[in-house]
Parts: structure tokens; sequence; C-alpha cells
């Protein structure tokens, strides 16, 4: 999809709806396929502690989805004052059932829980989030076939990859240093991969004069968690804006009285930029797909297939 600035710039739309759905078509051919050989079906399980409102949302789309492609999903709802202890023993039970190809424990946990310890805890080869520290070292070190990616930056790698975005030899600058999609982005776009290798730059809050480094970006990734953080004096012209942000706002026109937006002011970035992703309806589509993905790949490692 394409979007005109009157007598300046037309961008690409980079549309992770549309993505995301021809992706997760594709993965349920494969599921199809892996029941043919094994007569077994990749299974996902889903461990929410609390009443998030949020987290189950989330949750909930993450079970629908993989209905949708063929996958096995459960859900374990666990009370807020569940103890460390018990939910280190339903991960460990998870960890030895042959049935579980994925793990992933919705976050954030109560105050009680050690998040860290919770991630130590699940099985590696099953740790289809991506946040185990062997998993994380595997990417930094490029062993790729053999771990578990974090599913937002390799949803974005996947973006980048399918919109025939050229990477190599680019100067990449990520806004973010969270473990969760800062630090892994930037290892994976170091990778000589096809939708990656490139030269990388990480800012966060630390760094002095953000918008001097953000300039020098061919490929632009915000992940900082401040809506409209990055202005259109911020980008180079012709960059690609990858928005990694999901802000939600007062807004007294929508019915609900808020809206979604990222880190990007979109209106002002998009008559300067030549791609970019939308919020909502850009990155967040392949945050689950990816998800699955690394759920079939756990499912097909642990079959041989």
């Amino acid at each position: 999809m394409e979007h005109t600035q009157p007598g300046y710039i037309t961008m690409l739309i980079i549309d992770g709806k549309k993505v995301s759905l021809d992706l997760k078509n594709e993965l349920k051919a494969s599921v199809d396929t892996c029941k043919a050989i094994t007569g077994k079906v990749p299974g996902l399980t889903l461990i929410i502690v609390g009443d998030d409102q949020a987290s189950q949302a989330y949750v909930r789309n993450k079970a629908n989805t993989c209905k949708e492609i063929g996958m096995i999903s459960s859900v374990i709802e666990m009370p807020a004052e569940t103890t460390q202890k018990d939910l280190l023993e339903t991960i460990h039970a998870l960890n030895n059932d042959p049935a579980v190809h994925g793990i992933l424990v919705q976050q954030p946990l109560p105050e009680q829980i050690d998040e860290f310890a919770v991630t130590l805890a699940i099985d590696p080869s099953k740790d289809v989030d991506g946040f185990h520290p062997e998993n994380l070292g595997r990417l930094v070190m490029g062993h790729l076939d053999k771990c578990f990616i974090s599913c937002t930056p390799y949803g974005i790698l996947e973006l980048l990859g399918r919109c025939n975005i050229e990477t190599s030899g680019r100067h990449c600058v990520v806004v973010g240093r969270s473990n969760i999609v800062g630090k892994p982005m930037a290892n994976l776009m170091l990778q000589k991969l096809e939708a990656a290798n490139c030269t990388v730059t990480i800012c966060h809050s630390a760094t002095r004069n953000i918008a001097f480094h953000t300039r020098q970006a061919d490929i632009l990734i915000a992940a900082i968690g401040k809506a409209g953080f990055i202005t259109a004096d911020m980008v180079k012209p012709g960059a690609v804006v990858i928005d990694v942000g999901m802000n939600r706002i007062e807004d007294p026109s929508a019915k609900s009285g808020s809206r979604l937006v990222g880190d990007v002011d979109y209106e002002g970035v998009s008559g300067v930029a030549s791609a970019m992703t939308p919020v909502p309806g850009g990155v967040g589509p392949m945050t689950i797909a990816m998800l699955m993905k690394n759920t079939l790949q756990s499912f097909q490692r642990i079959n041989g297939l």
C-alpha cells in the first residue's frame, strides 16, 4: 500500500496485517503437513497469572491464532496470589510434557514473582518467546538455526524481507534497549542475513542528542515506549521507519475515549520516510504470527522434521 504526501514523496505503508495473514496461511499449510507426517500437531501452552484485562486479551488473541492455523493451545489461569514456587512447578511439568512444544508466561507478573527466575525455568527448547539467556546467547553468536528469536524483532525482520527493503550495508538505528525488543533487534540486524547485515547503532534514555543519531539512519526502529517521540526532524529523508510503540492516549473523538499510537509521529514522519509501519496494523500482528512460527519450529525440531 502506498501513501502520497502532496508534492513530496510516495511512501510505502508496510502492512503488517497483510503480511501476517500471508504468513499464517503458510504456517497452516505447514501444520497440516506435520500432521500428515507425524499424526501430531504443535502445542502451545499459555500461562497467565492474575486478572489483568490487557494480558487476558493478549492471551485470548494468541490462543485464537493457534486455533486458526490448526495448532493446539491451552491456557492455564493462575490467581494473582500465586507463589513463585507454584508457578515454577507448573512450568517444570510443562517442560516434561511431550505434547507441549511451546511455553509462554504472559507478562507482567505479580510483584511476588521474579520474572527472570520464570524465564530461566522454561526449557530453552520450548522458550518460544525467545527470552531465555541460552536463546539470546545463540542469537548473539549467530546460531540462528538453533535458537528462538524474540517474536517482535523476528517479525520486523520478516516485514523487511517480505517488503523487499534493502538492508545489507545500511545503517540501522534502534531506539530502545529492552531485553524484549531493543537488544535482540540490534543483534539480529547485525547478522549476515538477507534482511539484515546492517551497521547498527543503539540509542536509549541516556543517549545525548538522540536526533543526531536517528538522522543518520537508513532504517530507524523506534521501541522506546513514548508516544510520538520520533518526529519528522529526527528522520533522514527516504529512511525506512519501523514503529514498535503501542501507546494508549486520550482521544475524546474516539468512542472509547482513547486510541493507540506509536513511538513515531506518523503524520509528520510520513512526509519524510520512504516506508513506514502504521500503529496499529504494523509490527503488532507480526509478533503473534512469529510466536506461531517459533512454536512450529519447536515441533519440527523435537520431531526431527
